[in-house]
């Protein structure tokens, strides 16, 4: 989807959103013990900043990106008075990827552009942690993008990051079993840059 159009679409998705449900990602909620006591952290396509808050609430100093000028502005006037340690701003990750050796976590959630992976990966610092959670093809629901390119294949969030990353928590449970439990229409993983060589 072009840019303009992408931007245009969550701009009228967030100018209705009036959602109270600010509940972060499963992978950072469930897994948030492994997250860092201090340092930088970056949550990419932000949204209403659900894992912003959250990140900030643990300590972090948070860069929120969302390429929606709406979404932005109403993280600004509802948080980033109460958490200084938020800098929330309209950013177009394809066209502004993070830089090098940046960001000590990063969160991505229901966010899918596969051709920022090698960006995301670069952009973690030593020891730096990717928190990622994104919809998957086998679904159980009909919850989650239409148009099965946003969603990902069987284990492509695996692939996409490791290696070079170090998987510390990966899973996937699409249609099997019992689908009445367990985190299903989503893939998520827990990875870690243990390169050195800087």
């Amino acid at each position: 989807m072009p840019d303009e159009l992408a931007k245009k679409k969550w701009n009228e998705i967030y100018a209705e959103n009036i959602s109270t449900n600010m509940q972060p990602a499963h992978v950072l909620s469930e897994y948030s013990y492994l997250l860092p006591k201090s340092g930088k952290a970056l949550d990419i396509a932000c949204g209403l900043g659900a894992n912003t808050i959250f990140l900030a609430q643990h300590s972090l100093q948070v860069h929120a990106w969302d390429i929606s000028e709406q979404a932005i502005e109403k993280l600004k006037k509802s948080f980033t008075e109460q958490y200084k340690n938020i800098k929330a701003v309209v950013r177009d990750v394809h066209e502004h990827p993070p830089a090098k050796d940046s960001y000590n976590v990063i969160c991505v959630s229901y966010f899918l552009e596969r051709s920022i992976s090698e960006n995301i990966i670069s952009a973690l610092k030593p020891n730096g942690l990717l928190f990622y959670q994104t919809f998957i093809r086998e679904n159980v629901t009909l919850q989650g993008p239409k148009n099965p390119d946003y969603r990902l294949n069987n284990n492509e969030l695996l692939t996409m990051f490791s290696p070079p990353l170090h998987v510390l928590v990966y899973q996937e449970l699409g249609c099997v079993g019992d689908i009445t439990h367990g985190v299903r229409d989503v893939a998520f993983l827990v990875a870690q840059n243990r390169r050195y060589d800087n």
